[in-house]
């Protein structure tokens, strides 16, 4: 498909919501990424630490995501406080859990660390995972700010819980300004049996579905190793477009398999670019695909993102695709107790309907849904192999990629 094909196109639905963020842009204005000692409202007595309890996957299927996070986090909380690691004389103390890609070990340390005095939890790297600790946080009236998880049920689940990524209707959105006319094409989703991958039929469905393509799903359980069963599938369906949603360390063999079954070479094929990694995964066949971009480094050429990369590298790490989540994350958190140090609501109202220049640039936590609207990117891999990297086709504002308003559950 061409690189600059048409532009972002919309349902009604979607472009209401767009009409909503950019009045709500308009009239909230815009404030600088949060920083100790800034003009928000904070109770300003006391020097307490405030307890942060970050639950992430140090271990298991999610690792690599988990350690990009983390490290985006430290460099993030570093920026956020001018290096002094405090808010207003207030120590931010951060307590870090390995959930290890484990629901139950999740919600465990996260009452552990709740029962110890934490008003804020942050860090989820799997999407089942953060749809079991937000309820948690509801239930206790703490913060929680869900990290690099993608599921679009996060959004409006409930009052005490926010997200410092994207989620996967923003991906949706990105790959639907790819295309043209959807009308009476075929559109197949090729994704893990999984909160994620279910998630992202769901989205293709309202969005590119809801432009009147058809679409179908193959989905493979998340623990499968042999792909090529799934891609003899997509390779059957002949369709127009392939979606490909997938998320952890079999992406390399996922893609053997689709080259080898000559997916490519039949079908135009899209998927959210993943870390640096796995560009080489891609081969030749990596320059056929037309990639929607959550980030990758170098993508934005703003000064959170050089100071993000500055920080990350001289602590020994590499920005990666969910560095700027974690560094996020740590904004948030930093402008939360400049709302409060002690009281959880009062963070809630300082978060909601905030705009702040973040890595990816300015973004905004819409106050009724707490959903982060925020930058998308087009993307293709020039080279192959270890000479894979990426190059920027296309910056989409957040008000394109803005997904429909879902109200707070509760």
């Amino acid at each position: 498909m061409p690189a600059n094909s048409a532009q972002p196109r919309r349902t009604r639905t979607l472009a209401a919501a767009a009409a909503v963020t950019v009045a709500a842009l308009l009239a909230a204005g815009c404030a600088q990424a949060g920083t100790a000692g800034s003009e928000s409202a904070g109770d300003g007595k006391g020097t307490a630490p405030v307890e942060v309890g970050l639950v992430y996957s140090r271990t298991g299927p999610l690792a690599a995501y988990g350690k990009q996070y983390i490290e985006g986090f430290k460099a993030g909380l570093d920026y956020a406080t001018k290096g002094t690691g405090k808010v207003d004389s207030h120590p931010i103390e951060i307590t870090e859990r390995d959930d290890a890609g484990d629901a139950s070990k999740a919600v465990a340390a996260g009452k552990d660390l709740i029962g110890k005095g934490t008003k804020i939890l942050a860090g989820s790297t799997d999407s089942g995972i953060a749809l079991q600790m937000a309820p948690l946080a509801a239930q206790n009236k703490v913060l929680f700010i869900d990290g690099p998880a993608a599921t679009d049920a996060i959004t409006g689940i409930n009052t005490y819980t926010f997200r410092s990524g994207r989620q996967s209707y923003q991906d949706t959105l990105t790959a639907a300004a790819m295309l043209g006319d959807a009308k009476g094409k075929k559109v197949t989703v090729l994704a893990q049996d999984s909160t994620f991958g279910q998630a992202n039929v769901d989205a293709v469905k309202a969005v590119i579905g809801g432009e009147g393509a058809d679409i179908s799903s193959v989905l493979a359980p998340p623990g499968a190793t042999d792909l090529t069963p799934f891609a003899r599938q997509v390779r059957a369906a002949d369709p127009d477009l392939v979606f490909v949603a997938w998320a952890g360390a079999t992406a390399p063999a996922l893609w053997t398999a689709l080259d080898q079954q000559g997916v490519p070479a039949s079908s135009k094929v899209t998927t959210g670019l993943a870390g640096t990694a796995s560009y080489p995964v891609f081969g030749a066949g990596g320059q056929q695909i037309t990639f929607l971009a959550h980030y990758f480094p170098g993508a934005a050429g703003t000064a959170a993102e050089q100071a993000m990369t500055e920080l990350v590298e001289k602590a020994g790490g590499t920005p990666d695709l969910f560095t700027p989540d974690g560094f996020t994350a740590a904004q948030m958190i930093v402008h939360a107790v400049e709302g409060s140090a002690t009281d959880t609501d009062a963070m809630v109202k300082a978060l909601e309907g905030w705009t702040f220049d973040g890595v990816k640039g300015r973004q905004q936590i819409r106050a009724e849904d707490h959903a982060l609207l925020q930058p998308m990117f087009q993307a293709r891999l020039k080279g192959s192999g270890r000479t894979a990297e990426p190059e920027l086709v296309r910056t989409l504002p957040l008000e394109k990629v803005a997904p429909p308003v879902k109200p707070l559950a509760g």
